[in-house]
């Protein structure tokens, strides 16, 4: 038989190989054989965490507690399953217990407050556990970035700048205090302070792709164009697949005046609205996106968005077709066609979208998205996508209206950060009830806001390539 050590580390190597089902076999059975310490209850329940099973995490972190581990990373297994599982004032114990064993758990720290911030919209709630372990630990850098994180998501990108700059200051060869010092400068428009922080980023890692963003950015908004084209083409050499990368240079381009902007960000050619298929379940469209839309509403349980996405005046859930209502289970069998369709209309060709269209495909990701009054997503790019998404569910009246004012509609080319000069939104595309738009993931996106009380809902995903069928022998 083999041993319990064996084992782990067999699982342990499936796990990091993206090989998670074969990985909680193997940890069942380790547990099998397993000193009665907890320890492969808490490795179980981790992985089963990580592959969405997490009835099955909560319940395996619960007999690890019961064989005596009392370790902070399966509190904090235990609070990520509690708040999947929607039981939000036992995650928040959950997380509490994790912090109280091990106050520098930057993981934990960021999800608790996250939690907070979501579920109250409360930036004193969610500062408040960060906040009293800094009074006990003031030198800890990870701490002061969690609460300077918590100030930029929340809304007080002033607060966040300063307190980043100050760590930036303190910790000069720390990259992970720099490059959030340089991207909150950019955003608040210190495009000195920026480009300090971003340059001496690079100059510590020079093939970083974070560094090179970050100082691309800057270059941007400071007026820099032709240098931050010569940033980003760096950065596609590096990366040649990361979409932020393809972003940054179509956007210095469009500053330059060079055509190979409009080359990438030909709109017509490249974004495209489909209605969706019924599934076999429902007679029609209309009847399935009806039930759909009740379903997808029941599924929002929080009042504001989650930290670092797009969503403004609203909320998001991840992992969308986990739910269990039929409807939302449907929802893949509703888009493929579609995607299908979208990939056939593309073809191939040397671009970065069509060269890499194999026309086989999978889904990278998915989630849903309620929008309430003044809601809208900040123009945003997807880095690790190929093609992303918009499938209009509910939509209020305003964003139905045919007007200059596009409330709610979907908008490209304006970019996320900003840049000198300003760039205005190029292209958009009006949504419906029922319709899936489909665009390059390097596309700059985002929409409107809008001002009707009533609820917009979407889902939304990204697609990535899967390798082409091989000829037959």
């Amino acid at each position: 038989m083999t041993d319990f050590t064996t084992l782990t580390q067999q699982a342990a190597a499936l796990k990091t190989a993206g090989r998670l089902d074969e990985a909680i076999e193997v940890y069942r059975r380790a547990l099998a054989v397993a000193p009665p310490t907890g320890v492969a209850e808490h490795n179980l329940a981790a992985a089963l965490g990580d592959a969405g099973d997490h009835q099955a995490a909560e319940q395996y972190c619960r007999e690890a507690f019961a064989r005596g581990l009392d370790a902070p990373e399966t509190w904090l297994v235990r609070a990520r399953s509690l708040v999947e599982l929607r039981r939000f004032e036992a995650a928040e114990k959950a997380f509490r217990r994790a912090l109280r064993r091990k106050p520098e758990m930057l993981d934990a720290q960021y999800e608790f407050a996250q939690l907070m911030w979501m579920r109250t919209g409360s930036r004193t709630a969610a500062l408040r556990a960060v906040q009293e372990d800094l009074h006990r630990l003031p030198q800890s850098p990870g701490l002061h970035l969690v609460r300077a994180r918590i100030l930029q998501y929340s809304g007080d990108l002033a607060g966040a700048g300063e307190a980043l700059d100050r760590l930036a200051a303190q910790w000069p060869n720390e990259l992970q205090l720099l490059l959030p010092a340089a991207h909150v400068a950019t955003l608040a428009g210190r495009s000195d302070a920026a480009l300090g922080h971003a340059r001496r980023a690079v100059s510590l890692a020079p093939a970083d792709g974070d560094a090179l963003a970050a100082l691309a950015y800057a270059l941007l908004a400071a007026g820099e164009a032709r240098e931050a084209a010569q940033v980003g083409e760096r950065l596609r050499e590096l990366k040649p697949l990361d979409q932020q990368a393809i972003a940054l240079c179509a956007t210095a381009w469009r500053i330059t005046g060079d055509v190979r902007h409009r080359e990438l960000n030909d709109y017509e050619g490249i974004v495209r609205g489909y209605p969706i298929e019924p599934p076999a379940d429902w007679p029609d469209l209309d009847s399935y996106v009806d039930e759909l839309g009740a379903a997808l509403l029941k599924t929002h349980p929080y009042r504001s968005h989650p930290f670092g996405q797009s969503v403004r005046h609203g909320s998001q859930v991840a992992n969308i077709t986990r739910q269990a209502h039929p409807a939302i289970r449907a929802f893949p069998e509703a888009i493929a066609p579609v995607i299908d369709r979208h990939l056939a209309f593309l073809g191939t060709g040397e671009d970065p979208l069509r060269s890499r269209n194999t026309g086989r495909w999978r889904i990278q990701g998915m989630w849903s998205v309620r929008l309430g009054a003044g809601g809208f997503h900040a123009s945003h790019v997807h880095p690790e996508g190929w093609l992303s998404s918009a499938c209009h569910i509910v939509l209020p009246p305003d964003c139905r209206a045919e007007d200059a004012d596009h409330a709610g509609w979907l908008q490209f080319g304006e970019p996320g950060m900003p840049t000198q000069p300003a760039l205005a939104a190029e292209h958009f595309v009006q949504p419906k009830p029922g319709h899936l738009v489909l665009f390059p993931s390097y596309l700059w996106h985002g929409t409107v806001p809008f001002q009707d009380k009533a609820p917009r809902i979407t889902i939304a995903f990204d697609i990535v390539p899967s390798p082409a069928a091989a000829a037959p022998a």
